[in-house]
């Protein structure tokens, strides 16, 4: 398990104790082959980083900017920085120059470690507009550098055996701050989420105790989230403790062949990948023969049944047999064939989509939390599954519900607050209760179930408060669906932007059709009632998307405004 005090010390503890076994894996981008990473190699590139930065002779809590896409390199000077008693402030690579301005105006960091040109431009950029200086950079990929003396390569940063014994990290307490993350925020500024190293540890604590029984002497995790996310974040010292594998996938356009060849044990995401992922088996199971499209379903009705705990009769105990060889272990072996457990966090996750992916053998567990609670508040357990849910409470965490069923949470792992923001943090935590804005109630299990988002509600003008995301998510369950965004703030019903699959050969009729079903299952004020098609997606470079995948509804309010108010 774990005694560390920091996270550092966690991470050098199990370097030491697995130095000649493989640690950390990417596909080379030039050559398409693997290239690994022992955990001593991954304990030398640490001590490279915290060489250089001991050589700054900084003051504890510096903050020293981290902004790359996944590679071994982000974990080897995340902590690094730690190891030095200074705050990682990691940020999204898809931020704009504009985005960087507010991060560095409000964090002041020291340094900047940067993966690649491009994005050192980015932040240069950013830093000329508000006229800031970032007294040193780090950057991991070489480039012809004429115009920074401030600027060192990885390759060229050496160890320095004063800096071996990491004197500072024995000072480093649980209560200490370990980074800053922003949060994205679908309105307004971001705000710098500080959290401490016991915060982030009970979490690993509580994610160990969930996944013990998974221990392989294998055991791999495929990382693509950004690790900028605190939920991803988190996960790389889940990975640490766990003493895994890690695999990292460069893009989103990589995964599904990164998945065949890192061959996961684990995989985390957000629920838009697991909506898209059945919206494409379902697409697929369009073109396949009758006989295919029964056994598909027959697998998901009699999964389904299990999954609730439901007698099987014995002629379907043997079907579903049957089915484990046929479809079952076909369905695993397009995901590497080792896939023990897909976790999803970030969002609420359609309860369709969860019963489906259980039932054909993916194990897939729900949690919650927020960047506020280092992230995670609960999560379902492997062996008992109830995906209506996000599962039992963490240990070391508290919920209780407030009389209007607002979601309360205290324990170790609260944030210590918003950086610069001592406003916005007494508004989150009062009487050391985080507010979480969410509306929930507990089952007879004890487990956790979100029933709505107290800010990100509708209120009709009839005063009904309506869930908004409950309906997008009906929505894009269709696989002609690829987005949409719903609206009726002080109006009489509910309207639609939707945007179809690239893929998608659906008419209008189509889609009204499709909104005739769901419509059936909703109250009369959730009933969608029309709906506009458009053709630009919702992305995080056209800001109508958050890094962390969420549609910014006032943004896509504002930019289409004439086409919402034609729908009423």
């Amino acid at each position: 398990m774990n005694n560390s005090q920091n996270l550092p010390s966690l991470f050098f503890t199990k370097a030491n104790q697995n130095l000649d076994k493989t640690h950390l894996l990417k596909i080379d981008p030039l050559t398409n082959k693997i290239k690994s990473w022992k955990w001593s190699e991954t304990k030398d590139l640490v001590l490279k980083i915290h060489s250089y930065l001991e050589n700054k002779n900084l003051s504890n809590s510096e903050r020293i900017l981290l902004v790359s896409e996944n590679r071994p390199e982000w974990m080897a000077a995340d902590i690094a920085i730690m190891s030095s008693s200074l705050i990682a402030v990691p940020n999204y690579i898809t931020y704009t120059s504009r985005d960087f301005e507010h991060i560095l105006n409000d964090s002041k960091p020291k340094g900047l470690i940067v993966s690649n040109k491009d994005l050192l431009n980015t932040i240069i950029t950013a830093a000329k507009k508000i006229q800031y200086e970032i007294e040193f950079i780090v950057c991991f990929d070489l480039f012809e550098n004429t115009k920074l003396g401030n600027l060192s390569f990885l390759e060229d940063l050496k160890i320095d055996d004063n800096f071996k014994k990491l004197k500072k990290i024995e000072g480093i307490q649980r209560s200490d701050p370990a980074c800053i993350i922003y949060t994205s925020g679908t309105q307004g500024l971001p705000k710098g989420v500080i959290l401490s190293h016991g915060g982030i540890l009970s979490n690993c604590e509580g994610a160990f105790e969930l996944l013990q029984s998974l221990k392989d002497p294998d055991l791999t995790f495929l990382t693509w989230l950004p690790l900028s996310h605190s939920y991803e974040h988190v996960v790389q010292f889940v990975q640490i403790m766990m003493e895994a594998k890690v695999f990292y996938n460069r893009s989103i356009d990589t995964l599904l062949p990164s998945i065949k060849i890192a061959k996961p044990h684990i995989m985390t995401a957000v629920p838009r990948f697991y909506n898209n992922l059945f919206a494409k088996m379902q697409i697929n199971l369009k073109n396949q023969s009758q006989f295919k499209q029964n056994l598909f379903n027959q697998t998901i009705t009699l999964g389904t049944k299990k999954l609730y705990f439901q007698n099987l009769s014995f002629k379907e105990k043997l079907i579903n047999f049957i089915l484990d060889k046929l479809v079952r272990k076909k369905v695993k072996n397009n995901f590497g064939g080792r896939l023990e457990a897909f976790v999803s966090g970030g969002g609420p996750l359609d309860s369709k989509v969860g019963e489906a992916l259980n039932a054909l053998g993916l194990k897939t567990l729900q949690g919650y939390g927020l960047t506020e609670t280092s992230p995670v508040v609960s999560c379902n357990p492997l062996d008992k599954i109830k995906v209506d849910t996000v599962g039992p409470i963490f240990p070391g965490v508290t919920v209780k519900l407030s009389e209007d069923g607002e979601i309360l949470v205290k324990g170790e792992n609260l944030m210590l607050g918003y950086w610069n923001n001592l406003e916005a943090t007494d508004q989150t935590i009062k009487d050391g209760w985080l507010h979480t804005g969410d509306v929930g109630e507990f089952d007879t299990d004890g487990y956790l179930k979100i029933t709505d988002r107290k800010k990100d509600i509708i209120v009709s003008l009839g005063g009904d408060n309506i869930a908004p995301s409950k309906l997008e998510n009906l929505l894009t369950l269709s696989p002609d669906i690829e987005q949409a965004c719903v609206f009726g703030e002080q109006k009489n019903f509910i309207a639609a932007l939707i945007i179809l699959a690239n893929d998608s050969k659906s008419t209008k009729d189509d889609i009204q059709n499709y909104i005739n079903r769901i419509n059936k299952d909703l109250t009369q004020p959730e009933k969608i009632k029309k709906f506009s098609f458009i053709n630009e997606h919702f992305t995080i470079e056209n800001n109508l998307m958050t890094p962390t995948m969420k549609v910014r509804r006032h943004e896509v309010k504002k930019k289409y405004s004439e086409i919402i108010d034609q729908l009423f």
